[in-house]
Parts: structure tokens; C-alpha cells; sequence
């Protein structure tokens, strides 16, 4: 038995945003001068008025259900709303847990209400807050979960975006990738994301993106 538990992968879920931004600045990796907000406000419902940290949490809720049920070890890194949580802290409790994913639940706006999709977001090839093996690691988990998710819920695939400018990103010692569920400025996306049955299809989704990760297919 021991030995099938030491197999058991875990998973860290960051639920994006909380209840009230952080505009105080900490570094946007480690040794960094360049500094960035805490925790910014997020997006809302254009339609639904459902904020982005209420939608995060309630998709991330799903997906600890889908992964637990899968037999992954899954750590939340918030289960409520109110609390106060800067991004580095959040790569921080992934690090801690060793998590062999590292996965950040966020919604999308955009300043055209015609842009709808999925995305998720990696490390950049010459991000130099990450060891070499990591950053690629990151790459391979974002498209492995971007492919799957798009496939189980039809969202448009608007691939995989690399940048160095992720602060929760770059203090990440462990595979991370933010997953961008669709977007909330978009009438028709925005009132598909807030229902469950849309939810579950995002969380079983981006299930079969971790297991694709794992299994190296």
C-alpha cells in the first residue's frame, strides 16, 4: 500500500483572485527588481456580474472533485473567497507541497466583446527565473491542458501564450500553467461559464489534460 500512495501525484489548485485586491507590490521573481501588484481585482461577468474570483473558485471546487476522484492528491491553495494572498504566496504553497502540477484557474476579458476562447499560459523559452527543465515542463503541462479542455467543452483553442511577466509563474520551483477558462466580456461565454454543467466539462477537461501530462502522451 505504501508504495501506491508514494506513486500518488499531487496536484496544487489555485483558485485566481480573492475577495479584495492587494495593490501592494512584491517582485516579479525571485531577486527581481521589477515589481508588480500583489493580487489584481479580475474580471466580471459582462452579463452575469459574476466576479472572476467567485467563478475561479467555483471551477476549481470541480476540479479537486474530478482530480480526487481520479486518484490524484489534490492541495487548494484557497477554498474561500475572502482571504489575502499575494501571488508569490501562492507559487510559495505549491513549492511546499512539491506539487508535480501546479495548476491556476482564471477567467479572461478583453477589451473587444467579440473575443471568446480558452487559453493558458506558460513560462517563455528564455524566462530566467526557472530552471530549464521546469519552464518546458510548464509549456508541455499548458498545451497537454489546453488541447483536452478545448476538446471536452468546444471553447475556441487560442493556444498557448508565453510570457516572463507572470509573477505566480516565475516563484514556481514546480510545473505551473494558468489556465484562462474563457472570457467573461463575452456575453455568450460569460453566461455558459457560470453554470455547472459548463463547469464540469471545464473541470473533466482540464482532468484529461493532467492525466495526458502524466501519462507523456
Amino acid at each position: 500500500i505504501a508504495q501506491a500512495e508514494e506513486k500518488q501525484k499531487v496536484i496544487v489548485i489555485d483558485a485566481g483572485h480573492q475577495t479584495r485586491a492587494m495593490s501592494a507590490t512584491e517582485p516579479i521573481g525571485p531577486g527581481s527588481s521589477q515589481r508588480k501588484a500583489k493580487v489584481t481585482g479580475g474580471a466580471s461577468g459582462c452579463v452575469t456580474h459574476l466576479p472572476e474570483y467567485k467563478l475561479n473558485l467555483q471551477v476549481a471546487k470541480k476540479l479537486q472533485k474530478e482530480l480526487v476522484n481520479r486518484g490524484y492528491k489534490v492541495i487548494m491553495v484557497r477554498t474561500k473567497n475572502n482571504v489575502r494572498m499575494s501571488n508569490v504566496q501562492r507559487a510559495k504553497v505549491a513549492n511546499k507541497y512539491k506539487a508535480d502540477a501546479f495548476i491556476r484557474i482564471h477567467a479572461n476579458s478583453a477589451g473587444s466583446s467579440s473575443v471568446k476562447g480558452a487559453l493558458t499560459i506558460a513560462p517563455a523559452s528564455n524566462n530566467r527565473y526557472m530552471t530549464k527543465a521546469n519552464r518546458k515542463a510548464s509549456q508541455k503541462l499548458s498545451k497537454k491542458v489546453l488541447k483536452a479542455m478545448c476538446k471536452t467543452t468546444g471553447a475556441k483553442n487560442r493556444g498557448v501564450m508565453y510570457t516572463n511577466s507572470m509573477t505566480g509563474i516565475n516563484w514556481c520551483k514546480v510545473p505551473v500553467t494558468i489556465v484562462e477558462i474563457g472570457y467573461m466580456t463575452n456575453s455568450e461565454e460569460d453566461q455558459k461559464l457560470v453554470t455547472s454543467d459548463y463547469q464540469n466539462l471545464l473541470a473533466k477537461g482540464i482532468a484529461d489534460g493532467i492525466d495526458a501530462y502524466f501519462a507523456g502522451e
